[in-house]
């Protein structure tokens, strides 16, 4: 064959080609490129084909992830390529380099498995000779030449490769080959024989690129923004540093507190021990790097220390007369505070100093206890801070964390003195009979340093580490009862008790304070609601008899809630006057009726006084025989103390049955007597209803009913005597509101009666005993002795 004889290669391709599968993306013709094969399969079928004719179908597998495919595996249509180099490498692959030269077609599978044979059909490009054609290659390469501009991966050599290029096919071909293009989306476009159709493909996909070079841009752009910021920022930083520095200013914000922390160190003016730790803490933190977590931890102390009122308060202007007017003002009653209170004044007054105190409020709810600690600090003209131990079981609250903790903070009263601002404020602690105890410590323990006048005067606190002297507090704490706080806690307070109100304080407490602060509360005038006395006193009786005034309240609340409806909605006249037999429909049925006053109706039932956290309460004591075996049953969820006294009460009343009262020793043994003390599921506990239940026993045995309205209190010993009791002014509060006549009472407690006011006593006749045999004579009108 002579040299005018010899055609191009892509004009004597092989019928049959070896397959080579490609996992990563489709090979388009005329591409000159290397390719690295790793597998035995690949090796062998490219040695066979360069000891043949050199030439190999390039098909991309359907999956990209397909082990070993088989000719199910991949597509029908690749690229025919030709092998122009092959070089062996050290770990038994091969490089080769191939020219790719036209598209072909699997016509029929040859060989399904390795190596795949397959009989192929080489394919034309269509339609890219028209206007159309020419006018997609125009904006095609208009497109490119945008990217390659903006996109730094394109070399010249593809720009000037992609100018070079005559075919509108190939054009499109070698721009899918080089854009970011989806493999599938480029196998579609291996596939698309009609060049028109092929370049408004790859348009698309030219489009998408040059919208995602903008969003690069755009992000581009601003990131070098920002960097210009900061580095603009930090020069001019840099150079307000210089300018501070050199007009002898603070140079940064560090600097700035430093000096403000400083200042107010030397102006508080410390000595001793606490201003070395003070000036220590203050140069290590003029050391500190302000990036460092300690930073933060001194800053917080020091700023701490300075916030405190750590000077002397100057002497108060104190005037007694206006003291006790504001006292008067603020509540009803509460006799013993006020005087404690002037007198307190007057000490200060005398002894010119600034020196606190300590006492302890105790009674029921609803009293007024918490309230009075704001008027006291009215009243002596100082800051008022009030918190609650209530279910407290960390010790730290009062004392503060140590600064070693992460987040520590001062205890409570630090923190209280820090918020008043005064170093002689009144402190209220509230519910000190409430505090618990854990692993975590025992708050009650913490509170003996904070609460004793000998120590408080170099309290130290956990946080702050220095002495800091609370002796100019005023502490006021509060509680239900005495029984639940540790002994050593009682001894450094003074206890002032708070009995109940009796109904006519009650109603003198409603118009004076409750009915002005409910009407307000709810947009209402007293022009518009009229109460009488008789209403007041039906909602004390039916709706609110316990010791305090907060159900009062409520309930004065929940009619003037009503009334704030009608006036809304236009229902009903103003002023309105309420009316006893209106009650009903305001506060629905009575929680208490007349008929529940502990009415006596039949033999072993009598009136019991009883004292409880909640104040005063009378209590029937019921007693009955019930034929057959001997014994004697308790109910009423009575504790030990009470089972005991019962017990006590029992055998007394058998002793003294068959000589005082006649009764035949056979009715013990023939009955079993059952004692029970109604509200069951309340539990009570205490030896003073002791001459109650002897007192229901001997009713019972004698068959007398207690005819009079007589209720009695007092512990009973094995042999008669009537032993003092405590809570006495409590109890005979309770009896004046169940409209008891007659109070039966230890000789022991006579004393007491002078600490009750007059008005509660008025109308009561007291009896105070020493012995059984005299409440017996009392209650039944018997004198013999036994």
């Amino acid at each position: 064959m002579n040299q005018k004889d010899i055609l191009p290669a892509d004009q004597v391709l092989p019928p049959k080609l070896y397959v080579i599968p490609l996992f990563g993306k489709p090979l388009f013709p005329g591409i000159f490129t290397p390719i690295l094969l790793g597998s035995d399969t690949d090796v062998q079928i490219v040695e066979k084909s360069v000891s043949g004719d050199s030439f190999i179908g390039l098909l991309l597998t359907k999956r990209e992830e397909a082990d070993q495919p088989t000719a199910d595996d991949i597509f029908r249509i690749g690229t025919v390529a030709k092998i122009v180099k092959k070089i062996n490498l050290p770990d038994g692959g091969i490089n080769i380099f191939i020219s790719t030269l036209k598209r072909f077609q699997v016509k029929k599978v040859i060989s399904r498995e390795f190596p795949i044979v397959a009989a192929v059909e080489y394919l034309e490009d269509d339609n890219f000779t028209s206007l159309e054609v020419k006018a997609l290659t125009r904006s095609l390469l208009s497109e490119m030449k945008q990217i390659s501009e903006n996109n730094p991966l394109f070399s010249e050599e593809m720009r000037l490769n992609m100018v070079n290029i005559d075919h509108p096919g190939k054009i499109a071909d070698f721009v899918t080959s080089i854009l970011n293009i989806d493999r599938y989306e480029q196998q579609k476009v291996l596939e698309t024989l009609d060049v028109k159709k092929r370049m408004e493909h790859v348009l698309v996909f030219i489009k998408k690129e040059l919208e995602l070079l903008k969003i690069q841009k755009k992000i581009q752009t601003q990131i070098n923004e920002k960097i210009s910021k900061s580095q603009r920022e930090y020069f001019l930083k840099e150079e307000l540093k210089a300018i501070k520095s050199e007009l002898g200013m603070d140079v940064d914000a560090k600097s700035n507190e430093y000096r403000r922390l400083k200042n107010k160190i030397d102006e508080i003016g410390f000595e001793g021990d606490a201003k070395e730790a003070i000036d220590n803490e203050l140069e290590k933190f003029g050391l500190m790097d302000s990036n460092s977590s300690e930073f933060v931890v001194t800053r917080n102390y020091l700023d701490t220390i300075v916030s405190l009122p750590w000077k002397t308060p100057p002497l108060p202007e104190l005037d007694l007369a206006e003291s006790k007017k504001i006292l008067e003002a603020d509540h009803y009653g509460l006799e013993d505070v006020k005087e404690r209170i002037l007198e307190y004044l007057a000490v200060r007054k005398l002894k010119k100093d600034t020196k606190g105190s300590i006492i302890c409020l105790v009674g029921p709810p609803g009293v007024g206890k918490t309230s009075v600690g704001k008027s006291i600090a009215k009243a002596l003209g100082k800051k008022f801070f009030r918190f609650s131990v209530g279910g407290m079981r960390d010790e730290a609250e009062i004392k503060g964390h140590r600064r070693t903790y992460v987040g520590a903070m001062p205890g409570k009263i630090i923190q209280g003195l820090r918020y008043v601002k005064a170093k002689d404020p009144v402190f209220m602690i509230d519910e000190i009979d409430k505090l618990g105890v854990s692993y975590q410590g025992d708050p009650s323990s913490a509170l003996l340093e904070v609460l004793d006048p000998e120590q408080n005067v170099a309290f130290r606190d956990h946080y702050l580490d220095l002495p800091f002297d609370i002796s100019n507090i005023f502490f006021i704490t509060t509680a239900n009862t005495l029984d639940t706080i540790p002994r050593p806690l009682i001894d450094r307070m003074e206890v002032i008790r708070l009995s109940g109100y009796i109904n006519e304080e009650k109603l003198a407490i409603a118009k004076i304070y409750l009915i002005p602060k409910s009407l307000e509360k709810h947009g209402l005038t007293k022009k518009q609601v009229k109460y009488t006395l008789g209403v007041l006193l039906a909602i004390a009786e039916k709706y609110a008899r316990e010791a305090g005034v907060r159900n009062f309240e409520k309930a004065l609340d929940k009619i003037h809630r009503k009334l704030a409806k009608k006036a809304v909605l236009a229902e009903g006249s103003f002023p309105a006057e309420i009316k006893e037999s209106d009650l009903e429909g305001y506060l629905g049925q009575p929680t208490f009726r007349e008929e529940e006053t502990l009415e006596i109706t039949r033999p072993g039932m009598i009136t019991g006084l009883a004292w409880t956290e909640l104040g005063g309460a009378t209590l029937t004591i019921e007693a009955i025989a019930n034929p057959g075996k001997e014994g004697f049953k308790l109910t009423g969820q009575m504790g030990e103390v009470m089972q005991e006294s019962a017990n006590i009460a029992y055998s007394f009343v058998r002793h003294i049955a068959g000589d005082r009262f006649k009764v035949p020793k056979e009715f013990f043994e023939a009955n079993q007597i059952h004692l029970h003390i109604p509200a069951g599921a309340t539990p009570k506990d205490g030896p003073s209803a002791g001459i109650t239940m002897a007192t229901a026993l001997i009713s019972l045995l004698t068959g007398k009913v207690v005819k009079k309205p007589i209720a009695m209190t007092g512990e009973l010993s094995l042999v008669g005597n009537v032993l003092p009791i405590g809570g006495l002014k409590e109890k005979v509060i309770a009896a004046k509101r169940h409209k008891i006549k007659t109070i039966i009472i230890p000789e022991q407690n006579r004393k007491d009666l002078e600490e009750i006011p007059a008005n509660v006593k008025a109308g009561i006749a007291f009896h105070p005993v020493k012995a059984m045999n005299e409440v017996i004579d009392i209650v039944f009108g018997n004198k013999a002795k036994p």
